[in-house]
């Protein structure tokens, strides 16, 4: 199952979000998400160099196909096109963008760190470098420029409110194809969500789960996956939690990008076609929402940029 981008390209609703995975444990749990059925990962910035190695021992023979964005036969290769965003000119960090992939514009412009390079750029008193000389409109108009040299054939932002999206309609000559933002039954953010998908643009959640134990070790959060109404859903549909959340997310029209890199966790969370919530449980899950983030980069950049 896929949604078609204001682009014209196809993206699996279901992905896979690998932030904080590297080395050999990236390479097998990308492996045996493709023997799953995966067509579509989520590449943090933190993971360029760990994907890169993925793609040349695993594919090393293989040529330069698209990769994620469409479903594609499961014995057809696959390899990455790598291009660092520290390669272009106010381009944001170091991430892995493939040919045919939405590329996402974090808002924030900061010190260039060096090509390949992944931790954030934090000043002398640890507070992220912001570039305040660099526009959101002057990143956008350089990330369209790899939609006319061919190097992308999407492009997209992440974590824009309903403002920053308005202006980047208003300032873009290739329309966002995507808006990747947090999003879970905590976190429902109803009004952005429909902002975007109003004005054709597909919303991806990252952090679909809420974080479960992840975010919490890391930022203190709580996790919806404890709640006691997605608990009684769950036996009703005899799902998981998680699959009942991720197909809650599906309903909304939203692509979901949950994160695992247990096997048996990889293949409950792709199975989540089989059913469907009625009306009264997605009117259930909408009273959940505590307007609740649980991911909180301000752990990593000293800052708050959601302030």
């Amino acid at each position: 199952m896929a949604i078609t981008l204001n682009s014209g390209f196809k993206m699996p609703i279901v992905g896979l979000g690998v932030w904080r995975m590297e080395g050999k444990d990236i390479k097998d749990l990308i492996i045996n998400a493709i023997k799953i059925g995966y067509r579509h990962f989520d590449c943090a910035g933190n993971t360029l160099s760990s994907l890169s190695l993925f793609a040349v021992d695993r594919y090393k023979k293989a040529p330069p196909l698209i990769w994620i964005t469409r479903q594609r036969k499961a014995k057809q290769p696959m390899s990455v096109r790598l291009l660092s965003a520290n390669e272009r000119p106010s381009l944001w960090g170091s991430m892995v963008w493939c040919r045919a992939w939405p590329l996402f514009l974090f808002p924030v412009a900061t010190r260039h760190t060096g090509v390949g390079t992944t931790a954030s750029a934090l000043g002398e008193d640890g507070v992220l470098d912001i570039d305040t000389t660099i526009s959101l409109e002057t990143t956008w108009h350089a990330m369209e420029n790899l939609v006319s040299l061919g190097l992308v054939r999407s492009i997209g932002i992440s974590n824009y409110d309903i403002f920053l999206t308005r202006d980047c309609l208003a300032y873009s000559k290739v329309k966002p194809a995507v808006n990747q933002i947090e999003t879970h039954p905590y976190f429902q953010r109803e009004s952005l969500v429909k902002f975007c998908q109003k004005h054709g643009i597909c919303v991806t959640a990252h952090t679909p789960l809420g974080g479960a134990a992840a975010n919490t070790e890391w930022f203190g959060s709580v996790s919806c996956l404890e709640d006691p109404a997605l608990k009684g859903l769950a036996e009703k549909y005899k799902k998981t939690v998680a699959q009942v959340v991720l197909r809650w997310g599906i309903q909304r029209n939203t692509v979901v990008i949950p994160k695992s890199s247990k096997l048996e966790r990889l293949q409950e969370n792709f199975n989540v076609l089989d059913f469907e919530l009625t009306k009264e449980d997605m009117d259930l899950l909408k009273s959940l929402d505590r307007k609740y983030r649980t991911n909180q980069p301000a752990k990593f950049w000293g800052i708050d940029l959601y302030a």
